[in-house]
């Protein structure tokens, strides 16, 4: 199935919140239960120029997923960006995280100069794991007790990608 993968807006709030808000979702990444719309709304409305939110959009216009990469701000990290992402439930397998990871790699390589894209996830959440792998994400190390999930301290996985080196007989 195709999607277009297009800058979130504010107008797509409702449909990240109510992503947001399936189990499924916050379960497998660092957000709260029960996100309000509001709270969608002003993030949407206050990205900075470093934070780049896109969506998954099918032929009918349901945004069916979303992710953001974000630009480090410190200067010795400016070639860093860090992704989170999310797929409504409904569609997860579909193929939505792939376009999603595709176009963030496409920006955050070839048009924001990153060289390292980098992502925490629960090490438990293999289908993630082999979704960012597929894509040239490799483990770099545990955090031991990083996060607070469901009642209990979790480990979390860090993956990242180092952008490769074009050889000198290919263009850049």
């Amino acid at each position: 199935m195709r999607f277009t993968i297009r800058r979130a807006e504010p107008r797509d709030a409702e449909s990240i919140q109510a992503t947001m808000s399936d189990p499924s979702c916050y379960g497998n990444t660092l957000q709260l239960p029960w996100p309000g719309l509001t709270m969608w709304q002003q993030r949407l409305e206050g990205l900075s120029s470093d934070q780049h939110l896109l969506v998954a959009e099918t032929a009918d216009g349901e945004v069916v997923g979303n992710l953001m990469l974000a630009q480090m701000s410190n200067p010795r990290r400016r070639h860093v960006g860090e992704i989170g992402m999310a797929v409504a439930p409904e569609w997860q397998g579909k193929g939505v995280g792939s376009a999603l990871l595709a176009a963030a790699i496409e920006l955050g390589e070839r048009w924001l100069a990153l060289s390292r894209l980098e992502l925490d996830l629960y090490p438990d959440n293999t289908a993630a794991q082999a979704l960012y792998s597929k894509f040239g994400f490799e483990p770099e190390g545990i955090a031991r007790a990083a996060a607070f999930r469901d009642g209990t301290l979790v480990d979390v996985l860090r993956m990242a990608r180092i952008r490769p080196q074009p050889s000198a007989s290919q263009p850049a």
